[in-house]
C-alpha cells in the first residue's frame, strides 16, 4: 500500500532525513586513507543517538551495523570491519536513522585521496542521474519516469543500471511500496501524488549490470569486478514538485 503523509508526517520525516545528513557531512572529514570503515561506523552511531534518533539499519533483518559501506566494486550492504581505507578507492555510505517512529535514508559515494577520472567521472554521473530521476518526481508523473531518466542518461556513458535493486518508499518503516526502480520506459507504473515520501538511488556500475552476493549474505559486488557508485536522496512530492528532504551541506547552501 502506498501511503500519502500529512505535512507533521513530511516534518518528522524531514527530522530524521537531516540526521542521516548530518551524518554523513560529519563522516566526509573521517573518510580518507587509513581510516577503518568500523571506526566509522562507531562514529556515525554515536552521532545519529545524540541526536536522539536510532540508527535504522542495525538490526533491520539481521544486519550487524549502523552504515552500510561498500568499496570500490561492492555495490552496497557493505559490512562495516576492520578495513582500511586505501587511496584511489571510491566508497559508497548507506545511512538510515529512525526519530520518532519516522525514517531518513540517504546514501553518497566519497572518493578516498587520489581517485582515478575514470572513477570521478562514474560518481559525477551517478550523482547527476539522481538529480535528474528527482526531477521527474512529480505529482501526475509516473514511477518509471523516474527510472527511465536515470537510465537514460548513464546509459549515454557506456555505464549500467543494476536492475537487483531499487529506490523504494519510506516513512513509518525503512522501506515502503512503492518500489522505485532505476530503469524501465515511461509512463508505467505506479502514478505519483502529492504527499508521496520515497528514496530514489540509483546504483551504478562502470562495466556490466549484473551483480552478486558475497558468502556473508549481504555484501553485493559488480559481476566483473568493475567499479560502482550509489547515491540516495529521501524526497517528498509535493504541489510545487520534488522536495529533498536529506540535504547535506552541500544542498543547504
Amino acid at each position: 500500500m502506498v501511503r500519502i503523509r500529512t505535512k507533521r508526517e513530511i516534518d518528522l520525516i524531514t527530522t530524521s532525513c537531516q540526521i542521516v545528513a548530518d551524518t554523513l557531512d560529519m563522516l566526509s572529514e573521517h573518510v580518507k586513507p587509513g581510516a577503518r570503515i568500523i571506526d566509522l561506523d562507531k562514529k556515525a552511531e554515536d552521532f545519529i543517538r545524540s541526536r536522539g534518533a536510532r540508527p535504522a539499519f542495525k538490526g533491520y533483518l539481521g544486519f550487524p551495523a549502523t552504515l552500510c559501506v561498500s568499496v570500490d566494486d561492492e555495490v552496497v550492504h557493505g559490512i562495516p570491519n576492520d578495513r582500511v581505507l586505501e587511496d584511489g578507492q571510491i566508497v559508497s555510505i548507506d545511512c538510515g536513522a529512525e526519530k520518532e517512529g519516522y525514517y531518513g535514508d540517504h546514501a553518497r559515494t566519497f572518493a578516498i585521496g587520489n581517485v582515478s577520472l575514470e572513477k570521478r567521472k562514474l560518481m559525477e554521473i551517478t550523482r547527476e542521474s539522481l538529480m535528474r530521476g528527482i526531477a521527474e518526481a512529480e505529482s501526475g508523473n509516473f514511477v518509471s519516469d523516474i527510472g527511465h531518466a536515470i537510465q537514460s542518461y548513464v546509459e549515454g556513458f557506456g555505464y549500467s543500471v543494476v536492475r537487483e535493486l531499487v529506490g523504494h518508499g519510506i516513512g513509518t518503516e525503512l522501506h515502503e511500496d512503492p518500489q522505485v526502480p532505476n530503469y524501465g520506459r515511461p509512463k508505467q507504473g505506479y502514478k505519483l501524488r502529492e504527499g508521496m515520501c520515497i528514496a530514489i538511488e540509483p546504483m551504478i556500475n562502470m562495466g556490466v549490470k549484473e551483480v552478486k552476493t558475497d558468502s556473508n549474505g549481504w555484501t553485493i559486488r559488480t559481476a566483473d569486478g568493475e567499479a560502482s557508485a550509489h547515491f540516495e536522496h529521501t524526497i517528498a512530492i509535493t504541489a510545487t514538485g520534488p522536495e529533498i528532504l536529506s540535504k547535506g551541506v552541500e544542498l543547504r547552501g
